[in-house]
């Protein structure tokens, strides 16, 4: 029996189903979602400037959000902001997350422009490359300023007004290194703990208020955070993983997802999850891992203190 030849209107169907399955199969799990997901939600970011901070601020802004971008350089957020788009969505504005009245003002802007928050996101942070022998207490003391007691300001700047709508998200950027300690980075990984523990106590204190509290791990992370910390007095250092990392738009995605989710903790990427349980059931076997990843620091990174 011989077969009919296809009609123009059968092969147009069959070409642009091939190139719908084609579309489909290179999508991120960010772009099955309507793209407007998130629109009328209310989104602040510390530490927006860069990196994580601002590809956090691109994925919630592209999805409908209203989002308020922060950092201690105003210029340098102003940017951020101008990179993202979304002009009339969103808004940059200096903080140091080291002063509870630069928090408060966010606070009160944010509410006076948007009328809400849904998420606050605690983002600002930075590293100190040194030893515990070593290091400077006053860098020692200002890393905890910035990465731990800032997150805790800004979480009592919001919960406030978060448990007053009876909804909102904090999520929290911790790392793996508050799960398993970094040698030449202990101060950075103590901050990441502490977090860790004020983040998830939070959450269990909170329950049954409608909010959440979300803390986010990523690994290693390529971004100019590594080039930015604070170099101290050790002439060691830890050397940066060989595959390189991910990407600040993936631990974005993370958090977007942990965030949909109601999660409370996400470790990015997932197979770090594996690192921390063997350090947990056999620590020695990472830490003899990481002791053979100390190396000399290089010399254009030699000197002592860096400015901040």
């Amino acid at each position: 029996m011989a077969t009919q030849a296809p009609t123009s209107s059968e092969t147009f169907i069959a070409s642009n189903l091939s190139i719908l399955r084609l579309r489909l199969t290179s999508l991120s799990p960010l772009d099955y979602k309507q793209p407007m997901e998130f629109s009328g939600k209310v989104v602040v970011v510390t530490g927006a400037s860069m990196g994580i901070g601002e590809a956090l601020a691109q994925a919630f802004a592209s999805q409908g959000a209203s989002v308020v971008l922060s950092s201690r350089d105003a210029g340098r957020v102003e940017a951020a902001r101008q990179r993202i788009g979304y002009p009339d969505r969103t808004l940059a504005v200096s903080c140091d997350v080291r002063n509870r009245e630069e928090i408060d003002k966010v606070v009160s802007l944010t509410l006076h422009h948007f009328g809400r928050i849904d998420v606050w996101i605690n983002n600002a942070g930075y590293g100190l490359s040194d030893s515990v022998a070593l290091m400077d207490m006053a860098e020692c003391r200002a890393l905890f300023e910035t990465n731990l007691f800032g997150a805790i300001s800004g979480m009592q700047a919001v919960l406030p007004v978060m448990k007053q709508q009876r909804s909102g998200t904090v999520i929290n950027i911790s790392s793996v290194a508050g799960h398993i300690p970094l040698p030449y980075s202990g101060a950075y990984s103590a901050t990441k703990f502490a977090l860790n523990a004020i983040g998830k106590a939070a959450r269990l204190e909170l329950r049954g208020s409608g909010v959440n509290v979300l803390t986010v791990c990523p690994g290693y992370v390529r971004s100019e955070f590594a080039n930015n910390r604070v170099r101290g007095r050790d002439p060691l250092e830890l050397s940066n993983p060989r595959q390189g990392g991910i990407s600040p738009q993936r631990v974005a995605e993370a958090a977007i997802q942990g965030y949909r989710r109601n999660q409370r903790e996400v470790v990015v990427p997932g197979s770090n999850r594996f690192f921390i349980w063997v350090y947990r059931l056999w620590p020695g076997v990472v830490e003899r891992v990481m002791a053979r990843m100390a190396r000399p620091r290089k010399a254009s990174a030699s000197a002592t203190i860096a400015p901040r």
